[in-house]
C-alpha cells in the first residue's frame, strides 16, 4: 500500500512506516491541483495543517482508506466528504498537551516580567531597568479557564512557582480538582480573584468573546490575561480596552480572532506580548505527533486497532442506517445539556427504552457525552474517547435500559445533576427521520431539534405568546416553529421556539423583561 506526506513532517514517521512495509512518497507542499492528480494512486495520507483536503480531492481519492493529521485538530480536512467515501479521519490529541502548557508559562513568565520588551529596549542601545519593573508569581493568584490535560498541566507548573491555583470547569469534579491542589470556583471567582487568567477551553458560542468588557469590570485592577487555546475567546476590541484604561495590566496571546492577524493597534501597545500560533511548535511536540500518526495510520491499515479516528463512529453506524438518526439525537440532547444547564456538572444519566433502541445504549450514552463536551471542554472528543474523559474528568455517568415506554416505540432520556439543578430531557425519532424533543422536565412537548431556540418559562396567562413575538418582530427575528408545554392552566409553562437567525445577548434581554416571562435561553443545535 502507498501513502502519500503532503506537509513537511519529521522523519521518524517516514521510518516507521517504511519499516511496516508501505510505500512512502513524501512531496510537501503540493498545489491542490497537482495533489488531486496524484492522489488516485494512494491509500493513505498523511498532512500537518498546509494541505487542505478539499471535498474535491477526496472525490478524486478513489483507492484512499485513511487521512492522518499529524496535530489536534482537523480544520483542513473536509470529515463530512471523508465519512461519506467511507475514509477514516484520524488525528493526534495529546499529542502537544506538554509543549501547550510549557508555551503558556513562557508567556506568563515573559509578561510578568516584560522580557519581550526589555529585550528590545536594551537592542536598541538603552539601559532602562526602571521601565521594566516586573512582578513575583509568588503568592500570586491563577486562575485556569478550562481544566483539561493541558489546563491541569499549567496548574501543576505555576504550583512550581509558588502560586495559588484556582480554576473553574463544567464537568471536571471537585474531588478531581483536588487531587492536583487546583481550587474549583466559579467563573465569577475566577474573574474577582485572579492575579492572572489563563484560557484552555474550546471556541464556542457559549466562550466566544468570554473575556470581554462585561467580565474586565469584574476583575482585579492589573489584571492579566495569557490565551494559548483558541482566537476569539478573548475580545480583542476590549482587552485593548481595558489596556488602555489600566485595568488590565498586560496580555500574552498566542492565537488571534484572525490568523494572521495582521496590523492592529491591540498587537502595538506596549504591553501586549505575542506569539504566532507556537504552542505545539517544539522539537519533541513535532516529532511525538509525527510518531503517533505513523502508528496509528499503521495500526489501522493493518487492521491491529483504530486509535485517534474522529470520525470511526460514523463509519460504524454506516452500518446500522437505522441507528444513525438516534445516535444524532442523542448527541443534540448532550449539546442541549451543556447549553441549558447552570452549576458544576456533577452526573449525567441516560436511559434507552425500547426493544430497538436499549441493545444499543453504549453508543446512545457516548453520544450524549460527546455532545455536552463539544460544547464544555477543549479537548478532541468522539464516541471512541467519550467516556475515557468522563472518567477522567470525575464525571458519573448512569446507564439504564427499559424493554418499553408506556408512550414512546424508542424513547432516549437524559438527566443530569448540577451542584445548582437536576433537570431532564427525552428524544425520539419518529419514522426514522424526524427528531424530536418531547419531553423537558415535566413539560410535554414537541420540539424540532435543529437550528437557534429560544427557550422561556412564563405564566400560563393571555398574551404572553403575542408578546414575545411582537419583541422578536421588532427585531426581525423570524419565528420557524413554535412548541408550548404547560402543567395546569395558569400557572407555569414552557415555550421552545424555532428561529431562522441567531438570538443576540441583547434581544434575550428584551424577551427577559417581559412581565411574566422568565428563564430566559438561546440553544443552538
Amino acid at each position: 500500500m502507498k501513502i502519500l506526506l503532503s506537509d513537511p513532517i519529521e522523519q521518524v514517521c517516514v521510518d516507521i512506516l517504511m519499516s511496516e512495509g508501505f510505500e512512502v512518497d513524501a512531496k510537501p507542499n503540493l498545489p491542490p491541483d497537482q495533489l488531486r492528480a496524484i492522489i488516485a494512486d494512494y491509500d493513505g495520507l498523511i498532512v500537518r495543517s498546509g494541505t487542505k483536503v478539499t471535498a474535491e480531492i477526496i472525490a478524486a481519492a478513489t483507492k484512499l482508506k485513511i487521512i492522518g493529521r499529524a496535530g489536534a485538530g482537523v480544520d483542513n480536512v473536509d470529515v463530512e466528504a471523508a465519512t461519506r467515501r467511507g475514509i477514516v479521519v484520524m488525528n493526534t490529541p495529546g499529542g502537544n498537551t506538554i509543549s501547550a502548557a510549557e508555551h503558556t508559562m513562557s508567556l506568563l513568565l515573559s509578561m510578568a516580567r516584560n522580557i519581550p520588551q526589555a529585550n528590545e529596549s536594551i537592542r536598541q542601545g538603552k539601559w532602562d531597568r526602571k521601565s521594566f519593573t516586573g512582578t513575583e508569581l509568588l503568592e500570586k493568584t491563577i486562575g485556569i479557564v478550562g481544566l483539561g490535560k493541558i489546563g491541569r498541566e499549567v496548574a501543576s507548573r505555576c504550583q512550581a512557582f509558588g502560586m495559588k491555583t484556582i480554576g473553574y470547569d463544567p464537568v471536571l469534579s471537585a474531588e478531581v480538582a483536588a487531587k492536583g491542589n487546583i481550587e474549583l470556583v466559579s467563573l465569577d471567582e475566577i474573574f474577582m480573584r485572579s492575579d492572572f487568567i489563563t484560557l484552555h477551553t474550546p471556541l464556542t458560542d457559549e466562550t466566544k468573546g468570554l473575556i470581554g468588557d462585561a467580565s474586565l469590570v469584574k476583575c482585579k485592577n492589573g489584571v492579566r490575561i495569557i490565551n494559548c487555546a483558541r482566537g476569539g475567546i478573548v475580545d480583542e476590541q476590549a482587552l485593548l480596552r481595558g489596556l488602555q484604561s489600566g485595568k488590565v495590566a498586560g496580555a500574552a496571546l498566542d492565537v488571534f480572532e484572525k490568523e494572521p492577524p495582521g496590523d492592529q493597534p491591540l498587537l502595538k501597545h506596549p504591553r501586549v506580548i505575542a506569539t504566532p500560533h507556537l504552542g505545539a511548535s517544539t522539537e519533541e511536540a513535532q516529532e511525538k505527533v509525527a510518531r503517533q500518526i505513523a502508528v496509528q495510520v499503521a495500526d489501522m491499515l493493518k487492521e491491529r486497532g483504530l486509535a485517534g479516528a474522529v470520525n470511526g463512529e460514523a463509519l460504524q453506524l454506516a452500518l446500522r442506517k437505522e441507528l444513525k438518526p438516534f445516535v444524532l439525537l442523542a448527541e443534540k440532547l448532550g449539546s442541549l445539556l451543556a447549553q441549558l444547564m447552570n452549576g458544576q456538572l456533577k452526573k449525567i444519566s441516560v436511559t434507552c427504552s425500547g426493544a430497538f433502541l436499549s441493545p444499543s445504549l453504549d453508543l446512545i450514552t457516548a453520544a450524549v457525552l460527546k455532545g455536552a463536551f463539544g460544547k464544555l471542554i477543549s479537548e478532541a472528543v468522539n464516541l471512541v474517547n467519550a467516556r475515557m474523559i468522563a472518567h477522567e474528568m470525575g464525571l458519573v455517568v448512569h446507564e439504564e435500559r427499559e424493554s418499553e415506554h408506556p408512550s414512546y416505540l424508542h424513547l432516549v432520556t437524559v438527566r443530569y445533576e448540577t451542584d445548582k439543578e437536576a433537570r431532564r430531557f427525552a428524544g425520539t425519532v419518529f419514522s426514522n427521520t424526524h427528531a424530536r424533543l418531547v419531553r423537558i422536565d415535566d413539560y410535554h412537548l414537541e420540539v424540532n431539534p435543529e437550528g437557534f431556540l429560544l427557550f422561556y418559562t412564563n405564566i400560563d396567562r393571555p398574551g404572553m405568546l403575542a408578546s414575545v413575538g411582537a419583541t422578536l418582530a421588532v427585531e426581525k427575528i423570524n419565528i420557524a416553529g413554535l412548541s408550548l408545554g404547560r402543567d395546569k392552566p395558569g400557572q407555569r409553562a414552557l415555550t421552545v421556539i424555532n428561529v431562522d437567525s441567531p438570538l443576540p445577548e441583547d434581544i434575550l434581554r428584551k424577551v427577559g423583561k417581559i412581565d411574566g416571562v422568565f428563564d430566559v435561553k438561546a440553544v443552538r443545535l
